[in-house]
């Protein structure tokens, strides 16, 4: 039997002109303590575009705006709780102030994320993100 798609979700990359990056300490399972990109569900009157916007809000406390996407992510095993598919963005802050919130337990902006631990396939959406960045 086919699985199904359970939810769609939205990941950010939160890019700083000096390079840096956003990362979230995640509050709950699954990858609890583990640090993430900011992200989340859609939900059903928003748009994926909608979604990552107000994500990164919630989860950072800053105003985004989205310059370009990535990919998309959608391997069956990505997340434990279901089927989950991914629409990975980059995103340059416009406003707020970086503080965490919602699902994050802490919020941080770095531009060394290489051996930090980091939940789901976020490894693999910063790669292809370094990829499309050095093009």
């Amino acid at each position: 039997m086919d699985a199904k798609i359970d939810r769609l979700t939205a990941d950010i990359i939160i890019e700083f002109e000096d390079d840096s990056i956003v990362l979230v300490k995640r509050k709950y399972e699954p990858f609890k303590g583990f640090w993430a990109l900011p992200g989340g569900i859609m939900d059903g009157n928003e748009t994926i575009e909608e979604t990552a916007v107000r994500e990164a809000k919630e989860e950072t406390g800053l105003d985004v705006q989205l310059v370009q996407i990535i990919g998309v992510y959608s391997k069956p095993d990505r997340d434990s709780r279901g089927r989950f598919v991914s629409a990975a963005y980059v995103a340059k802050p416009i406003g707020g102030i970086l503080n965490a919130g919602d699902d994050a337990k802490e919020a941080l902006r770095t531009k060394d994320y290489s051996e930090m631990q980091l939940a789901f396939d976020h490894k693999q959406i910063l790669a292809d993100y370094l990829k499309w960045k050095n093009k």
